[in-house]
């Protein structure tokens, strides 16, 4: 019978119907496992500690695997080029000096505390130099990625493009004073600054 005149669908409506549905339970299945995912992140930002060991354990299982069948230096080499753009981003502060008409990171013992904000926080750290080591591992899975290079030549071409803008950052600190590293909140001591209250009873 004709589907216009009043008949039953045909097998291509029920295609169609079904489409968008399995489209929305995807999209629902990938929100959830995305909050799920978001959520143990969250769970895991005070364990510092348990957060770099189960980083060292990974790269360690990545660089044994590279050591033992002698092979994708050119994904490893990426792979430390985008770990020193990770370190200088955590060891700048989050608004350069040299570029700001701002509040300016303190000089002076008597300038106010503020405590060191760094450009790329510990958690995002930790996290895109995990990841990186995670996607690294699993490209060592497809030959395709091993591409036959002198690694000695990578290497060493790898320690001086550190060893400069290490050495740039370096000078960078020296010249606008400032330490990337924050260690609690300024104390003062209370009996090297007498209060006025004081100082009017003794005098």
């Amino acid at each position: 019978m004709d589907p216009i005149l009043g008949g039953s669908a045909s097998p291509a409506d029920d295609i169609n119907s079904a489409a968008p549905a399995a489209a929305s339970a995807a999209a629902e299945s990938q929100w959830a496992f995305t909050q799920q995912y978001q959520h143990l992140l969250d769970k895991s930002t005070p364990y510092v500690l348990y957060r770099w060991i189960a980083f060292l354990f990974i790269a360690f299982v990545y660089l044994l695997r590279v050591y033992l069948i002698q092979g994708f230096y050119v994904v490893t080499y990426a792979l430390g080029i985008y770990i020193l753009n990770l370190i200088i981003g955590f060891l700048s502060p989050q608004v350069d000096p040299e570029f700001s008409d701002g509040p300016t990171l303190p000089t002076r013992g008597s300038d106010e505390f503020r405590p060191f904000v760094r450009r790329l926080p510990e958690f995002k750290f930790w996290y895109s130099i995990t990841k990186a080591f995670c996607i690294a591992f699993v490209l060592t899975l497809f030959s395709i990625f091993d591409v036959p290079v002198f690694w000695p030549i990578l290497l060493f071409y790898w320690i001086i493009l550190c060893m400069l803008t290490l050495r740039r950052q370096i000078q960078h600190m020296i010249k606008y004073k400032y330490v990337p590293f924050s260690f609690g909140k300024q104390r003062y001591n209370r009996k090297s600054a007498p209060s006025a209250d004081n100082e009017g009873l003794s005098s």
